[in-house]
């Protein structure tokens, strides 16, 4: 059985920002990088739909070691998976990637202080040893995203498309197009699907909080102009955090005053051509994720009559569309269902401790970053309420903060352990968006108070990652007996990374 310092899973945008962390601060660190797709990406490369872009500037869902030197700061899918696949090859850890590889299941030793991750590549099976394993592959399941039991579903004779698996060749000429959904998906198609198509409609069950923002900003090209790149890049990434957290403040502090605002906006900006109820959610702003429009394109769309927009709930599908409950029938040759993930924890592999299987709804996670009763695992989970990238690029440089401890003082295993009853267990996540409710009972548990309450707040989690003590008294480290492997004298990195 072969071994690696680390096996990080999955070759995302937080998987490459991972290893590129770990060859850059602990390069004595070897590093295997499973993918389960043929190329990297993640996200930026499944996710194929007309349009697909960023939600978040690329001033901060760009690396911090890797400035975005581009002029737009909303950035395309393709232009995302080009960056990560550049930040790949320029940190040397490309060549760690094993493609077309899935973590089926893994297993902790805590005699050995080692994981053991069983592998299937090409209907193949092989495990692979490592010290720390670090899920980055995202929350939600690749091969599918969810769509409700639709009424009447299999009368409708039209073209049915989930965003998740986009067809390659769609055509939308001369067709009305129906998109279910009102969250980044679905605002998304509708300006890049009107040019073309017969017509299109948003049909959301529920409105969303939507803002404009601008994709262009001039004061970057005359910066560029008397400073270096990385100069501005920190200077424009500086900026947009303080701007983004101020503004998720002001919605949880002021949420009377923020709706109006977002529902005033989008009023000014379809040029009240549109009634206002589709734009006034029920809820209070950031109880769900907000919708970055940029340059406001929705809005300038449903001004110009490109696209209808209607609030109302689905009665029945038909032969030729969706009839709503308020009886008003959509024609529909094409229907696609921007109607969220599905999700699960750690790529769906199945996860054991001493062969023994976790509850997850009973764990409690540490920071928002490790797991109680998990040692020696990481999981990558980013901002809900700002760029995944912040807290990702954080963890990653955590991560290498502990093993450069471990390395320093002898240690070969790390746990949080609580100790404390007052702890109160609540939702690892505080959205009130349908798939995040409808999948909270397979994630951990987050607790009422430090260190394991996860903040949403990039300045707090700067202090907490960066500088707070290690050996807190919940993290503990530990140095079990390493248990001697027979017939494994062939070892070989090398032969395990694929070079």
């Amino acid at each position: 059985m072969q071994y690696v310092d680390v096996i990080v899973v999955g070759a995302g945008l937080s998987g490459i920002g991972m290893a590129c962390h770990i060859k850059r601060e602990c390069p004595q660190k070897s590093i295997a990088i499973i993918e389960g797709r043929s190329s990297i990406g993640g996200t930026w490369d499944l996710f194929r739909y007309p349009g697909i872009r960023s939600d978040s500037d690329m001033y901060t869902l760009g690396y911090q070691f890797k400035p975005w030197v581009k002029d737009t700061t909303i950035a395309e899918g393709e232009q995302i998976r080009n960056y990560i696949t550049e930040a790949a090859h320029e940190n040397d850890v490309y060549k760690c990637i094993q493609f077309g590889t899935k973590a089926v299941s893994a297993n902790f030793d805590r005699s050995a202080a080692e994981w053991t991750v069983v592998l299937q590549e090409g209907g193949q099976t092989r495990s692979l040893r490592a010290q720390f394993l670090i899920s980055c592959c995202g929350y939600y399941k690749y091969e599918h995203g969810y769509t409700p039991d639709f009424p009447g579903f299999a009368d409708y004779k039209g073209e049915f498309i989930h965003p998740q698996l986009w067809p390659k060749n769609f055509d939308n000429s001369n067709k009305k197009i129906v998109v279910i959904g009102s969250g980044a998906t679905a605002v998304t198609l509708i300006p890049n699907l009107v040019k073309g198509a017969a017509s299109v409609t948003l049909l959301q069950r529920s409105p969303t909080y939507m803002a404009a923002i601008p994709n262009f900003d001039p004061l970057i090209p005359a910066m560029r102009k008397v400073m270096p790149e990385s100069m501005v890049y920190k200077i424009v990434r500086g900026r947009n955090v303080a701007i983004g957290t101020l503004f998720y403040e002001l919605c949880r502090k002021r949420p009377e005053t923020m709706r109006r605002f977002l529902i005033g906006q989008a009023m000014r900006a379809t040029g009240n051509k549109v009634d206002v109820k589709h734009f006034t959610p029920k809820y209070n702003p950031w109880d769900e994720r907000l919708c970055a429009l940029p340059n406001g394109d929705l809005f300038k769309t449903l001004r110009k009559g490109e696209a209808t927009i209607v609030t109302d709930h689905i009665d029945t599908f038909t032969k030729n569309g969706i009839r709503l409950k308020s009886g008003e029938h959509l024609d529909a040759d094409v229907v696609i269902s921007a109607t969220g993930l599905e999700l699960q924890m750690l790529g769906g592999a199945d996860i054991t401790v001493d062969a023994a299987s976790l509850e997850w709804s009973n764990a409690l996670s540490y920071k928002g970053v490790m797991v109680s009763g998990m040692p020696n695992a990481v999981n990558i989970f980013g901002y809900t309420n700002a760029s995944w990238t912040l807290k990702a690029d954080l963890i990653s440089a955590y991560v290498c903060r502990i093993i450069k401890h471990m390395d320093a003082v002898g240690m070969r295993q790390f746990e949080p352990v609580n100790n404390d009853p007052t702890v109160v267990p609540e939702p690892f996540v505080d959205l009130q968006s349908g798939y995040i409710q409808r999948s909270i009972d397979k994630f951990p548990r987050q607790g009422n108070k430090h260190p394991w309450k996860v903040h949403q707040n990039y300045l707090k989690d700067i202090k907490l990652f960066k500088y707070a003590k290690l050996e807190d008294g919940v993290l503990q480290f530990s140095h079990p007996k390493r248990v001697t492997q027979v017939n494994t004298p062939s070892f070989s990195v090398k032969k395990v990374l694929g070079l």
